[in-house]
């Protein structure tokens, strides 16, 4: 036996149903801040979050490098 429903609903209908949270606005204000790095770009203020974000690990990255070229060095200047 095969049983199969057809629903006709919106996205947002479904997700009323089902009882998610509605993030119409909080879609709007990402998409909104999207549109602006696209047409201004990204200026200093958003870089240096991106910089500070990104920093840790590439310093950590950068530091494991050094060491390794320094202890090859090392190993073949002995």
């Amino acid at each position: 036996m095969k049983i199969t429903f057809d629903i006709d609903c919106t996205p947002v209908e479904a997700r009323a149903f089902l009882g998610l949270p509605d993030l119409t606005v909080l879609h709007e204000a990402y998409l909104t801040k999207m549109t602006s790095f696209v047409t201004e770009g990204v200026g200093p203020a958003e870089f240096e979050k991106m910089a500070r974000t990104w920093l840790p690990g590439m310093s950590e990255g950068m530091e494991t490098w050094r060491q390794a070229i320094f202890s090859a060095t090392r190993t073949r200047a002995d």
